[in-house]
């Protein structure tokens, strides 16, 4: 009887990793909400975010209603800003993006990237707004 709850918990475990390993294949790009705050700014606030990118992940052109800095926590990340020539930054560098420029990033590395993002931005709007 032992015997066979102990294979019944590492079936139950095996399938929960199996899930697990699923779940992050489906989701390429991650955000992680770290701090959303009102500034002196009148009607600004700041917002600094994690975004996780699996192999290969692309953010499609997106704005900030403000500016955003971008500082790659690991991998290599190519940016490209409208008007501007595609930039590579790797763990390490940080890029200034103003406010309402359209702008893409790619995950051009063989593992994970990631890039802490602060914004100063106008509070009530989105933080991140589609462009087509």
């Amino acid at each position: 009887m032992r015997t066979i709850m102990i294979m019944a918990a590492g079936a139950l475990i095996a399938a929960g990793v199996m899930h697990l390993n699923k779940a992050n294949a489906e989701e390429p790009i991650k955000r992680t909400d770290l701090v959303q705050h009102d500034i002196d700014v009148p009607g600004h606030e700041a917002a600094q975010v994690r975004v996780d990118f699996a192999p290969g992940a692309f953010a499609p052109k997106h704005r900030h209603p403000g500016e955003e800095i971008a500082y790659v926590l690991e991998g290599a990340l190519e940016y490209e800003l409208d008007g501007q020539k595609p930039v590579t930054l790797k763990a390490g560098q940080s890029l200034f993006i103003p406010s309402g420029i359209a702008h893409s990033a790619r995950n051009v590395g063989d593992g994970m990237a990631s890039e802490l993002a602060t914004y100063i931005v106008e509070k009530g709007e989105p933080l991140v707004v589609p462009v087509k």
